[in-house]
């Protein structure tokens, strides 16, 4: 069977759209930037008709490099963003306020009342997360209260909410469908992950109205159809899934135990415990890894704010490297007697710890101690961040055991020396595939497979190939003082201990 998938990849600083052939090979790609909103601090924005320009720009770029015609797609599969909120019309499709981001912190005041009122085990047991501005649902709860008119909009029906994924469904079919996925739904703060629906306790705690909600499908399911007017053809969309649910099914993790780790913006690793929801006690999340058919496959994660954007800062803050890849051979050059760390907790720190007024430092600084050591430090913090939430996760579920092996994705993992210092810290091997588009992958696979043109579930994990494995070399006891000294670190960035 011949035809193409667009897979979009709608991400925190950046719109990718891909196109894939029958034999889920990349021929055409565009990514486009879109601008960061810094309003007061702590807080983060996107434009969400910007995000959508964005989508819509790289679509048309991505065909004509594939050199096909918009008609010649078969399906569209969507990743995305999580956690970010998107409020909008109902009837115009106009965005209500700009969207909060994943990262926005503005609503740490409100989780920590909220906790102070007994409820963080109920918003636990329910939606496997804990009380932290990251997800959605306070989010929200913050615009219905702040934005004139907007709470009585809402519980009339005239506003829809939604992460990223409603927001481009909602747009690409020309506002006929106002749908998620159970992945990003169990990402909102709102959603009963055992019971698979949006919980009315919780709404009625968050003050959200339920009017405005969209309805949740399996990651492969029918999203509705693009409006030929929107992008000139009518294409179904088959698949949608969390940026980092998707990539686990791009990284192929169907079976329990097995673990992939992302190294994006943020960095945020799933462990797949198959039919167990396993509750955490090491302040790990609970959440799904994906639904097909009906069938719920559960995960525990760990979400690390800062990976990518520590380099983002180097680059852009401190001018250590003109682009990010010069990283790499700056920390090559790093002294090897300086012990340099950075606790990268410019928004926070997220699993274990769950801080939100923790903020950032660098210790050990000497007076020789220059750009080559911020980036060693920079890089290695990823490792040391992973770390911890594995050891997390061995706590937590047995199925983490030492012998597990971390497939990793995004674009962090194209350095041979992060991931190699990985494996190091991790006394883990490290796997790296062929295809380092996992998240993208993951989307499309989605979509190809419910259309019948891409293998079913069995098929496309036989096809999953490495790229190269990289085996821990750093002496054990190296390691430990290596590890050491970062709890320390950390210890002292730490406003709740």
């Amino acid at each position: 069977m011949s035809g193409y998938i667009l897979a979009i990849d709608q991400g925190t600083t950046s719109t990718r759209s891909m196109i894939f052939d029958q034999d889920m090979q990349i021929v055409g790609v565009a990514q486009q930037e879109f601008t960061q909103h810094f309003p007061d601090s702590g807080w983060v924005e996107h434009d969400a008709e910007e995000i959508w320009q964005s989508v819509l720009k790289t679509i048309d770029r991505a065909v004509a490099a594939a050199d096909i015609k918009i008609g010649d797609v078969t399906a569209i599969g969507i990743t995305n963003q999580r956690e970010t909120v998107v409020v909008w019309d109902r009837e115009t499709g106009k965005p209500a306020h700009r969207a909060i981001v994943w990262q926005d912190r503005r609503t740490a005041r409100f989780c920590d009342e909220l906790k102070a009122r007994g409820l963080e085990p109920l918003f636990t047991e329910k939606t496997g997360l804990l009380l932290d501005p990251y997800f959605s649902g306070t989010k929200l709860s913050w615009l219905l209260k702040n934005v004139d008119g907007m709470k009585e909009r809402a519980a009339k029906g005239e506003l829809c909410f939604g992460t990223v994924d409603s927001w481009l469904i909602y747009k690409l079919t020309g506002g006929k469908v106002h749908a998620t996925d159970a992945t990003n739904a169990s990402r909102t703060l709102i959603y009963d992950i055992s019971e698979n629906q949006f919980d009315d306790e919780l709404l009625q705690i968050l003050e959200i109205p339920r009017a405005m909600l969209p309805e949740v499908k399996d990651c492969a399911d029918d999203f509705g159809i693009t409006d030929k007017t929107v992008l000139g053809a009518e294409i179904p969309i088959l698949g949608v899934a969390g940026d980092q649910q998707a990539a686990v099914i791009g990284n192929a993790c169907f079976e329990p135990g097995m673990m992939k780790s992302t190294y994006g913006t943020g960095c945020f690793a799933l462990l797949n415990t198959g039919s167990d929801r396993v509750t955490s006690s090491n302040r790990l999340l609970t959440t799904i890894a994906y639904r097909m058919n009906g069938k719920t496959t559960y995960a525990l994660e760990g979400s690390i704010f800062i990976a990518g954007a520590a380099v983002q800062w180097l680059r852009d803050e401190l001018g250590f490297v003109k682009v990010a890849s010069d990283t790499d051979a700056l920390a090559m050059r790093a002294d090897p007697n300086q012990r340099v760390y950075l606790v990268p907790a410019f928004t926070g720190l997220g699993a274990p710890h769950w801080d939100a007024d923790a903020r950032g430092a660098i210790f050990g600084l000497t007076r020789s101690s220059g750009p080559a050591e911020f980036a060693r430090a920079v890089l290695e913090s990823v490792a040391y961040q992973t770390n911890d939430l594995l050891e997390a996760m061995k706590r937590d579920w047995s199925g983490a055991s030492d012998q597990t092996v971390l497939r990793v994705d995004g674009g962090m993992v194209a350095s041979d020396w992060t991931m190699q210092r990985l494996a190091d810290i991790l006394d883990a091997p490290v796997d790296r595939p062929m295809i380092l588009e996992t998240t993208v992958l993951g989307a499309a696979w989605l979509a190809g497979s419910r259309a019948g043109l891409w293998p079913d579930q069995a098929g496309f994990a036989a096809t999953w190939k490495r790229n190269r494995r990289f085996e821990p070399q750093m002496q054990s006891s190296e390691r430990e003082q290596a590890i050491a000294g970062w709890q320390d670190c950390v210890s002292r960035c730490l406003t709740k201990r």
